[in-house]
């Protein structure tokens, strides 16, 4: 069970990171992120399996990969900014955290913007004239 080997992992990393907090609250810090990004170097390989499902069964269905890819585009960087701005809250940063979820946002939508518009093309040829 890969769960428990994760969540023991950052239970160990909590517990070093509050004894050290207090003497080097540096290193703290580096014990969280080097365990956040030891968890998500652990994931790639389920979330590469994942793409590799979803890219088989978007040609069963004969979609266009460009959508396929703007979607996984978008799931990455929905990830990515979570990611950062939960790093950026642990270090103390909450201000800048918030600017890492805008930016992420912002770039969800302009990634979304060609989906959207084939969606309202469609709306738009399924009408009536």
């Amino acid at each position: 069970m890969e769960i428990i080997e994760i969540v023991g992992l950052g239970l160990i990393a909590t517990v070093i990171s509050l004894i050290i907090k207090d003497q080097k609250p540096q290193f703290a810090f580096l014990i969280i992120l080097l365990t956040g990004i030891a968890i998500l170097l652990f994931l790639v390989g389920k979330i590469s399996s994942v793409i590799l499902v979803l890219e088989k069964l978007a040609m069963q269905a004969n979609i266009d990969m460009v959508y396929l890819e703007t979607i996984l585009k978008i799931i990455g960087i929905a990830y990515i900014a979570e990611f950062g701005a939960q790093i950026t809250k642990d270090a103390g940063q909450a201000a800048i955290a918030s600017k890492i979820e805008l930016a992420g946002k912002i770039l969800i939508l302009v990634m979304a913007i060609p989906i959207i518009g084939v969606i309202i093309e469609t709306i738009i040829q399924l009408l009536p004239k």
